[in-house]
């Protein structure tokens, strides 16, 4: 997932942070947006919301293929 973010927000994202954890939980944050939470769902991410997520905060942005 995190190349996925990388190969689309490269350009717009100032760092990204893994942190480790226990117990299944799996978030991703954009600033002080939560984007996705495993905990708080109970299943999985599927890239294509996490995207989708990520665009409605960051907005829609060229393609940088080529």
């Amino acid at each position: 997932m995190v190349q996925a973010i990388l190969g689309k927000y490269e350009h717009y994202i100032g760092d990204i942070t893994l942190i480790p954890s226990s117990g299944g939980v799996f978030e991703v944050i954009a600033g002080d947006d939560l984007v996705f939470s495993k905990k708080e769902l109970g299943r999985h991410a599927m890239i294509e919301e996490v995207m989708d997520s990520l665009e409605g905060i960051i907005g829609p942005v060229p393609d940088h293929d080529g």
